[in-house]
This record gives structure tokens, C-alpha cells and sequence, in this order.
């Protein structure tokens, strides 16, 4: 967060004090108002002055408004040029940085203590507090998930570093340059960066608005009706009668249209309006518009919530302890509904009510309808050949933000759909499919697996589907590549909210002893993930598919022929629709 360069000021004399008087400024002690020499006090009228107060230059001739009016100043110090109108309660304890605009507000309020958000506690995932995420400027989606899922350790080992660095990272209790507060009714303990927007919020209480792009290019915003306590919002917006509690909103992200939200994360380029979020871990690209939608108890990532989404964590037992797992790409219906705890495997589409705590993540790209009873019916792959696959992996990174606005990006992403956890399931998949055939259906005359239910012809399908989609990944990778030159090597893979890595280097991040160890053991697997990738591949080809590459590239042009032939005829229905509806 930029820190504000201090101005230098004098005291007033007799004769600058006896003119602030006459324009109805007020001081029950004149010598601890400090002005700068160059400070024109014409354009300081109807302020009372509390306490220890600094005001910088302010210039009648200046292209911009200058001055400050109708204020009550309590122990503030104020940079240069700012223009300051209508403070009905009272500025205290804050530091102004330069060229700052605070007009029409109720009270802009700083504690000396204050934490300005730094070190919240996010209850995400069940609602009982039992896996708090510490928020920070900085916090990455990578980050969280490890305090997220390993609680112990966070509290054991990775607290004591953090309680450190808020230690000597404070948040400064600022508005920063060129920052601006407009019709703003209560801002407490709101540390806010330069160029930073705040315009009509309702209530605001301890925390941060922090801006890291480039001057002129500020993403970080805070719009009307908005009333949010304990929160850190990092280059993202929220807007138009938000009311959070105890968030954090990531780069890209926006919040807008009376959203409600309270111990939730929202990561990059997260889009959440008119529904509500409760102990949710939004990872990036999450995506939820209806009014009627309900996340709960939760992780998500570049995933779509249908009207009416909803879920359970509470089975009036044990109070809302459980939660559950909606892998990458998911997307659901309208009226979806999925009893907690369970998983949604990768890319998938959830239909119907699902109530016997479902894990389908082992069959990605499928449909997920329920019957009657609450079971799971898996339709293996059928979403592999939908064209909006293709869209989706080319739409993500042209739509990322941070990008356009020239952010330091935070949180580490991998796009790719077909990448080794998502084939790594797959291949599993096919393993099951082979042993549910050998053994044969149940009576009911579907195959049964966890729980789940496979229809005889859904089976066969799907295993077609899994095989060609992991040959189209094997040629991919390999097609221009020696891999006489690689060496094999078996991973276990983990997709920690968007970065796909390899669990080991888990084990090494748990033993590190500072958080800049840890973000930057994040950082080089990432760097790495390329060449870990083909040391993977290698090795799966090594498992038997090796013998299966002659049929990869005509395997690939299948895959790629589906997905153009799904796109066709998505173009043809859209275009007997438009003829249907035309006057």
C-alpha cells in the first residue's frame, strides 16, 4: 500500500488565526493547527479544529477544487490540494494524502490501533469458525486454501508467521493520493489507497481498499448503498447495495446488485450480483448472477451458478459443519440443489436435487441428473464434446483484468480443461468402468459406484469418451516434443484453486518457516508446471498408452471434429430460434 509523503507546515500566527475566525473556523487550540506556508486559508471556512492537525498546501488558482468547508478535523493531517466539503460528523485520526476529494460524508473515523481489516478470521467452508482464513493485502487463492484445509497447521505453525507480518506491515489509517469519499455516510477504521474511488456507501468498518495498478488505472472501487464490516477489497469492486461481512474480494472481482455475502473469499475475476454467499471459498472465475441463488459451505472455481442454486450444510444434528466441493468448470441448473458434504467432478452439469452427499469426481465433463430418491445418475463425458468447452478455456484469460489493468497478478491460474488432475480422474475412471462391467449391474439394471448410478449404455459412451479425450491429451503434449529426452515421473497432482501443482511440494511448503518462502515455493511450481507436466506424461505413457499413440492423432481430430460439430449445430438451432421469434 503506497505510503503518503508528509508536508511541511508551521504554525499559525495571530493574524492567520484571527481571519480563520472571521470565515467561522473554530479551535479550542489554534497552536496545534499546523498549515503550510504556501496554504491560501481563504479556502479554509466553517471548520472546528480538534486536536493535533496538519493541512498542506491549498491554492485558489489550482485547475481542480481546493479547500476545506464545513468540516469538524480532529487530529488529521492533510496533503496538499485536497478538497475537503460537508463533513457533518467528524474527520479523526486520519492521515490525507494529496489531491483528495471527501465531500458530503457523515463520519471518517480512524482508532490508533486500528487493523483496517489486516488478520479478519473468514470462517469459509462449514459456519462454525473451525477453518479461519487470516486475510491480508496479498492473500493469494493458493494461500487461503492451505489455511483453509489445514486448519492445525495453520493455527500451529502458519499463524505465528502471520501474526509477524501484520505486526510489521501494518495498514496505514489513510486515504490515500488522489483518492476520493463522496456521499459516504460511516467510514471506521477504512485504510484506503491512492486513486481509490468511494462513492455513496452506507456503513463501512474496519477495512481496506487496497490499489496495486498502475496510476491512472485504478480497478479498486467502493459504490453506493454498499455496507460491509470487516473486509479487504484488493483491486476489486464492490457496488450498488452490497452488504458483506468478514471478506475478502480479490483482484477482478466484483460484487454488485445487493449481493449479500458474509465469511466468504471472492478471488480473481470472480462476478457475484443479486444472490448471497455464506462460508464460501470463490475461487477464480466463479461466476453467480440470480437473485434466488444460494452458495453455502462451499469451494468453487470457474464455475456457473443457474437461478436458484442452492445447497445444504446443516443437518440439524451437528449445526452447519458440513461443506463440499465443486471442482473447476461446474456448472448448474436452474434449481440445482446439492446436500453437503460431497464433490462435483471437473466441468460437470448438476441438475435436479441431489441428496445422498454425491462424489462424482471421477467423472468429470458429465452430466449429474438425480432421480426421485436423491441418487446421483452419471452421465460420464458428455460434456467433453460441447463447443462451450472450447469458448470457455479461450474466453477465461481474455477476460482477466488483471491483465487488462497491468495488475500484479496475485493468485496463479492454469486454464487449461484438460490438464493432469482433470486426466488423472480420467484415467482412474476408465479403470472403474472396467471393474463395474466385469462385476455387472445391480437389479435395478444400472451399475452402482459410491453411491452414484451408471446406466449400462452411459457406461460404454463414456469410456469411449474418457479414452479419446486422454489420447487428444497425450498427442497434444507430445506432438512436438522429443520425449526420449524426458524423464518419466509419477505425480500426484492437486488443483489448489486454480494452480495446478504437485501435492508433493505440499509437504515441503508445510515445513517452511516464512510467508515469503511459501509464495515463492507457489510462484516456481507454477514457473515449473510445463515441465512437470511432460515428466507426467512421459510416465503415463509409460503405464500403457504408449502402445495406444497411433491412434492419438486421428483420436485428436475426432475430439476437435465433435466439438466443431457441436458448435454447428448449436449455430443452427440458435438460427431456427431467431427465425421463430422474428417479425
Amino acid at each position: 500500500m503506497t505510503k503518503i509523503s508528509p508536508t511541511k507546515t508551521v504554525s499559525l500566527d495571530a493574524s492567520q488565526i484571527a481571519r480563520l475566525e472571521q470565515q467561522g473556523c473554530q479551535s479550542p487550540d489554534w497552536t496545534r493547527v499546523m498549515v503550510s506556508d504556501k496554504t491560501d486559508l481563504s479556502l479554509v471556512r466553517g471548520v472546528r479544529f480538534y486536536g493535533d492537525v496538519q493541512i498542506g498546501e491549498l491554492q485558489s488558482d489550482a485547475e481542480h477544487l481546493q479547500g476545506i468547508y464545513n468540516a469538524v478535523v480532529r487530529d488529521c493531517v492533510i496533503g496538499d490540494n485536497c478538497y475537503i466539503s460537508n463533513v457533518a460528523g467528524e474527520m479523526r485520526g486520519c492521515t490525507v494524502g494529496k489531491r483528495v476529494r471527501i465531500e458530503n460524508v457523515g463520519r471518517i473515523v480512524f482508532d490508533a490501533e486500528a487493523d483496517c481489516g489486516q488478520g479478519v478470521a473468514v470462517g469459509v467452508f462449514d459456519e462454525t469458525g473451525s477453518r479461519p482464513v487470516y486475510i491480508y493485502p496479498g492473500l493469494t487463492a493458493q494461500m487461503a486454501s492451505l489455511m483453509a484445509y489445514k486448519p492445525r497447521w495453520t493455527e500451529e505453525h502458519l499463524h505465528t508467521m502471520l501474526q509477524d507480518y501484520f505486526i510489521e506491515n501494518p495498514l496505514p489509517t489513510m486515504i490515500g493520493d488522489d483518492a476520493s469519499v463522496v456521499d459516504t455516510v460511516c467510514m471506521v477504521n477504512v485504510s484506503v489507497d491512492r486513486e481509490v474511488a468511494i462513492e455513496g456507501a452506507v456503513n463501512l468498518r474496519n477495512g481496506a481498499v487496497i490499489n496495486n495498478a498502475p496510476k491512472g488505472s485504478c480497478l479498486a472501487h467502493i459504490g453506493h448503498g454498499v455496507n460491509a464490516e470487516n473486509f479487504i477489497i484488493e483491486d476489486g469492486v464492490v457496488a450498488n447495495g452490497v452488504v458483506m461481512r468478514n471478506c475478502f474480494v480479490g483482484q477482478g472481482a466484483v460484487l454488485d446488485k445487493g449481493f449479500t455475502a458474509h465469511d466468504s473469499l471472492f478471488f480473481a475475476n470472480c462476478a457475484c450480483e443479486n444472490g448471497e454467499a455464506c462460508a464460501v471459498f470463490a475461487g477464480p472465475y466463479t461466476v453467480t448472477m440470480h437473485k434466488s441463488t444460494l452458495l453455502i459451505g462451499g469451494q468453487y472455481s470457474f464455475m456457473n451458478a443457474g437461478s436458484g442454486t442452492n445447497s445444504s450444510n446443516h443437518m440439524y444434528k451437528l449445526g452447519p459443519i458440513h461443506w463440499g466441493v465443486m471442482q473447476r468448470g461446474v456448472k448448474t441448473s436452474s434449481g440445482a440443489y446439492m446436500m453437503w458434504g460431497g464433490r462435483v467432478g471437473a466441468f460437470s452439469l448438476l441438475m435436479g436435487a441431489h441428496k445422498r452427499h454425491a462424489d462424482t469426481a471421477l467423472f468429470p465433463f458429465s452430466y449429474l441428473f438425480a432421480d426421485n430418491d436423491g441418487y446421483t445418475i452419471v452421465v460420464p463425458g458428455v460434456m467433453m464434446k460441447s463447443c462451450g468447452l472450447k469458448r470457455d478455456e479461450t474466453k477465461w484469460p481474455a477476460r482477466d483484468k488483471r491483465v487488462k489493468k497491468r495488475l500484479p497478478r496475485h493468485d496463479n491460474i492454469v486454464f487449461d480443461v484438460l490438464n493432469p488432475p482433470i486426466v488423472s480422474s480420467m484415467l482412474e475412471a476408465l479403470r472403474v468402468f472396467d471393474e463395474l462391467e466385469a462385476k455387472g449391474p445391480e437389479s435395478d439394471g444400472m451399475y452402482h459406484y459410491n453411491g452414484l448410478r451408471i446406466k449400462h449404455s452411459s457406461l460404454i459412451k463414456g469410456r469411449e469418451v474418457y479414452r479419446i479425450a486422454v489420447l487428444k491429451y497425450l498427442y497434444d503434449k507430445t506432438r512436438d516434443i522429443d520425449m526420449s529426452t524426458i524423464e518419466a515421473e509419477q505425480i500426484d497432482w492437486v488443483d489448489l484453486a486454480g494452480q495446478i501443482m504437485p501435492g508433493s511440494i505440499l509437504n515441503d511448503i508445510y515445513e517452511m518457516e516464512s510467508l515469503d518462502e511459501i509464495s515463492e515455493a507457489f510462484n516456481q511450481a507454477y514457473n515449473d508446471y510445463s515441465s512437470a507436466e511432460l515428466r507426467w506424461v512421459k510416465w503415463v505413457l509409460e503405464q500403457g498408452w504408449a502402445e495406444q499413440m497411433p491412434e492419438a492423432e486421428a483420436a485428436a481430430r475426432q475430439f476437435d471434429a465433435d466439438i466443431e460439430a457441436d458448435r454447428l449445430r448449436s449455430r443452427e438451432m440458435l438460427s431456427q430460434h431467431n427465425n421463430l421469434l422474428s417479425l
